[in-house]
């Protein structure tokens, strides 16, 4: 399965337990959850987050970050330079690829989150899109995911190549320890 996405929030970015449980917090009062909700949630990141580093058929992830979301303080600079090291780590696997779409740089933005997946198995390409509401759209129909795949391609080729995502996680993390 290939996983290609791409986060302008901080919701999509939850890669460490400390990071999502601090994200979670921050909206339970507005979205009215229980601490149960939030357990079961963080463990769901975390599984899906081990899905990349599984030694039998890891999953592939292409992501594209959107900057003000790597800014996004969330639970403090200790729990940022855990999460700008953990993005870091993945992103050197063979398997992930993750760019970062600088706020300054001119080029294609969208308006909403989305991951375009390729399942195994015989199943159709979908796509899965967040919108308001705390909403998510899915569709495997072949117009909404050529769109929102030629939505991919064009925030690919408007963000920064792969290989300069660790030195601008480096250049976060010293921004925060200021």
């Amino acid at each position: 399965m290939i996983l290609a996405g791409f986060a302008a929030s901080t919701g999509r970015m939850s890669l460490l337990a400390a990071y999502a449980r601090a994200l979670y917090e921050l909206a339970k009062p507005i979205e009215e959850t229980t601490s149960e909700f939030i357990d079961t949630n963080v463990q769901v990141r975390i599984r899906r987050k081990d899905s990349l580093t599984r030694d039998e058929e890891p999953l592939r992830l292409r992501a594209v970050l959107y900057e003000p979301a790597l800014r996004y303080a969330v639970g403090g600079p200790d729990v940022m330079r855990e999460q700008y090291d953990e993005i870091a780590r993945l992103a050197s696997l063979p398997n992930v690829s993750v760019q970062v779409l600088p706020q300054t740089l001119k080029g294609y933005l969208s308006v909403h989150d989305f991951t375009v997946l390729h399942l195994d198995d015989g199943m159709p390409t979908s796509v899965q899109v967040d919108n308001a509401w705390s909403a998510t759209s899915v569709s495997d129909k072949p117009r909404e995911v050529g769109r929102f795949t030629r939505k991919f391609n064009a925030l690919t080729a408007s963000a920064l190549p792969p290989e300069d995502t660790p030195a601008f996680l480096q250049e976060l993390t010293r921004e925060i320890i200021k």
